[in-house]
């Protein structure tokens, strides 16, 4: 079958890959130039940057992918387990390295937070279990589809329901495991790996600390970049046919099946659709004469974020790849962004720096500082005030924290807010992650894979089920690819 793929994101890529193993003529359909989507670079005065993702979990599902394919991983891309994932400061001037060693992280941050182990290992344990009990059912499998729905799975799932967290928030979890305002918010913050809030996220969202404590984090060698490059290079031997800087403009549609589509160049027929563009876009641009799931698209979008990269002509030694500094009132933070739709005067600022590791990334003596906050998604909102605002309070906070000036050593910068992140990814008003979880029903809520109403069209990447991030988008692929049936005629 010919199938065409609109978006060369990694869930794009992905899909592209397992479906041109199991026999069919693929084309990928980029509007950009490049592929990844997010997941892209980008140079400046002899300074690199990752320009999005920049944490490397779950590198088992690549593995998987590749060698599905008949490929080793680490003939595209070789990687490192951190030793340390994240260095954190605080706002009182203490600071803790989270080790990926549990003892160390224990004597790490029971030293910083004055508590005792037991409870954090508690809530480890938590964040594990829940793993255990929903992993294969909600990451791997699709929820639309019943038959998917094993024995197994569901009474693996069903005996285990109290413990998802469903009925509570993070939050309200992590306050009552813990008890110290440190800890809780060392915590309550995975719930901005999918951009959500942790005083409204169910506490089924704990299960994400296991992704960095049970499992570990990584850095691919040639930064980020290299998982993206990687999937191109494979679905290009594998004969995956690329039309980038082509924009798609319409899914052609007759009676409730796919015919082909049509972009600023031309229109071809095809089998089947799959769509990585973001599903409110799909629906309201490429599917503008379709019934929509109004309900759907109408979800709370999740957070969007503020990016500075810095070319820092410095090098900061007390720094790590990974550095989180701690906002002085975490839920002040999250109503802001949620409910105020503003950045706070004192946002938690995450600084990645992969000259750490990568020291072609920046000149000798230079550091290249990839420096975010979180934003809300863009709803008009007067976006060059607020970033000259922030850029501000960014600058003090990092110089008291560090105790050191920035601003004299920064001699490269660029910027990616809401505004851009919308325009360059397609992403509803630059939300990252497509919804926000912030209620407990969400991950049911998200679209499916498939359409209920015209046949042969499909749904990946991050706006669909199950969520948004790297590993997430890789298995949405993997579950739409598993719908697609095999064809076990010659090409």
């Amino acid at each position: 079958m010919k199938i065409g793929i609109i978006g060369a994101g990694i869930a794009g890529l992905a899909c592209a890959i397992r479906l041109s193993v199991k026999g069919h003529n693929i084309e990928v359909f980029e509007s950009n130039n490049y592929p990844g989507g997010k997941l892209s670079e980008f140079k400046l005065n002899g300074f690199r940057f990752d320009a999005g993702p920049s944490l490397f979990t779950m590198p088992q599902y690549f593995e998987e992918l590749f060698s599905m394919a008949g490929r080793q991983f680490s003939d595209y891309c070789t990687y490192e387990k951190l030793s340390i994932t994240t260095q954190y400061f605080y706002p009182d001037g203490s600071a803790f390295k989270a080790y990926a060693d549990q003892k160390l992280f224990l004597q790490e941050a029971t030293k910083c937070w004055e508590i005792e182990a037991k409870k954090i290992e508690t809530v480890l344990k938590n964040s594990a279990n829940i793993y255990a009990l929903t992993a294969e059912v909600f990451m791997e499998n699709s929820l639309h589809k019943w038959p998917n729905y094993k024995l197994k799975l569901l009474a693996k799932a069903g005996i285990g329901f109290r413990k998802l967290g469903l009925f509570s928030t993070m939050h309200s979890y992590n306050s009552k495991k813990l008890n110290n305002k440190k800890a809780e918010q060392y915590f309550d913050r995975f719930a901005t790996y999918n951009g959500s809030n942790p005083y409204l996220a169910p506490a089924t969202l704990n299960i994400i600390p296991h992704l960095e404590h049970g499992i570990g984090a990584f850095f691919p060698h040639g930064g980020m970049i290299s998982l993206t490059n990687a999937l191109f290079k494979l679905a290009k031997e594998l004969g995956v046919q690329f039309r980038f800087e082509e924009k798609v403009e319409e899914i052609i549609i007759t009676k409730n099946k796919i015919k082909g589509l049509r972009t600023s160049k031309n229109d071809y027929s095809f089998d089947n659709i799959v769509s990585n563009m973001d599903v409110f876009y799909t629906y309201n641009l490429l599917l503008a004469k379709e019934k929509k799931p109004i309900k759907i698209l109408k979800q709370e979008r999740s957070s969007s974020a503020l990016i500075f990269y810095w070319g820092i002509n410095k090098v900061f030694d007390n720094l790590q790849l990974h550095n989180i500094f701690f906002s002085d009132n975490y839920e002040g933070e999250f109503n802001f962004l949620f409910k105020e739709q503003k950045i706070g005067n004192d946002p938690t600022i995450y600084l990645n720096i992969t000259s750490k590791y990568e020291k072609k990334d920046a000149p000798e003596g230079s550091e290249n500082w990839f420096v975010m906050v979180n934003a809300p998604k863009n709803d008009g909102q007067n976006w060059d005030e607020m970033i000259k605002e922030c850029r501000k309070n960014i600058l003090l906070k990092l110089e008291k924290m560090l105790n050191s000036p920035i601003e004299p050593f920064i001699v490269s910068e660029s910027i990616l807010d809401p505004r851009s992140i919308e325009s360059k990814t397609s992403s509803y008003k630059g939300a990252l992650y497509g919804s926000s979880s912030n209620s407990k029903f969400s991950a049911f809520m998200r679209h499916k894979n498939f359409s209920s109403t015209i046949k042969n069209l499909y749904f990946c990447g991050g706006s669909v089920h199950p969520g948004g991030g790297i590993p997430l988008c890789l298995q949405s692929a993997k579950i739409v690819a598993e719908m697609i049936p095999a064809n076990n005629t010659k090409r």
